[in-house]
C-alpha cells in the first residue's frame, strides 16, 4: 500500500490503544492513528523492565518511521513486572484472575517508555510503583467477568474498574494508563509539535480509602 501524499508532515501516533489516544489528545494536538505491525520481542533475561519498555516503543516508532520518513512518529508500550516476572495481557479469563491474584496485596512495577521519531530516534521511560490491595478471590473473578483486564498488561486498569485493586501509586498515574504525559510533551517539543502543557506534570500519589 502506497503511502498517502500530504501537504506537510503530520503525527502519527503507532498505537491503537484508546487510553493512549485519550491522553495524547489531552496535549492538543492533532493526530492520526497507525498501529505498528511490529512481532514483540519477549524481554531478555533479567532485562531491566523500563529499559524494555523503551525498547519497544522505540520498535514501533522505528516501524511506522519506516512507512512515513517525513512525518512525526509517536511510539510507546507499557511493561507490568514483579521482580523477574514480566506480565503481558491476559490469554483469558484464568490467566487474567492468576495474574491478580499473584499482584493481589504486593507491589508492583509499571514502566511506560516513549518513543519519537522525527529524522532521529530519542526516547525515555517512567515506571511507577503501584502497590495493590489484597483482594479476594471471589473479588477478583466478578472483576475478570467485566472483561476489562482482558487487553491490558497486568490484567487490569487503573482508570476503570481495576483502580478499586489497587491500593496506592508512588509516581506517574498516566504512566500507569499508558502515556506519561509531561515525557511525552518534552519529546514533541524536541520535535517542533506545540503541545498543551500537562497539568501536574503527571506525578501523583493515589490512594483508595
Amino acid at each position: 500500500m502506497s503511502k498517502p501524499w500530504r501537504w506537510s508532515s503530520v503525527l502519527i501516533l503507532a498505537s491503537s490503544s484508546p487510553r493512549r489516544r485519550e491522553l495524547l489528545s489531552s496535549l492538543g494536538v492533532s493526530f492520526e492513528v497507525i498501529p505498528s505491525g511490529i512481532d514483540e520481542p519477549p524481554p531478555r533475561w533479567r532485562q531491566d523492565p523500563a529499559a524494555y519498555a523503551l525498547e519497544l516503543a522505540k520498535l514501533k516508532a522505528a516501524d511506522v518511521a519506516a512507512r512515513y520518513p517525513d512525518d512525526v512518529i509517536l511510539g510507546a508500550d507499557t511493561v507490568v513486572s514483579l521482580g523477574d516476572h514480566f506480565l503481558g495481557k491476559p490469554r483469558d479469563e484464568q490467566d487474567a484472575a492468576e495474574m491478580l491474584t499473584f499482584l493481589a496485596g504486593r507491589e508492583h512495577q509499571v514502566s511506560t517508555g516513549v518513543a519519537i521519531h522525527c529524522g532521529y530516534l530519542r526516547g525515555d521511560a517512567v515506571t511507577t510503583r503501584v502497590f495493590m490491595r489484597s483482594a479476594s478471590l471471589p473479588e477478583i473473578e466478578d472483576y475478570v467477568r467485566t472483561g476489562e483486564p482482558m487487553d491490558k498488561a497486568g490484567a487490569y486498569g487503573i482508570q476503570g474498574l481495576g483502580g478499586k485493586l489497587v491500593d496506592r501509586i508512588d509516581g506517574c498515574y498516566n504512566s500507569v494508563v499508558g502515556l506519561p504525559l509531561c515525557l511525552t510533551a518534552n519529546l514533541l517539543a524536541h520535535c517542533g509539535v506545540e503541545v498543551r502543557a500537562p497539568r501536574c506534570c503527571d506525578v501523583t500519589e493515589m490512594h483508595n480509602s
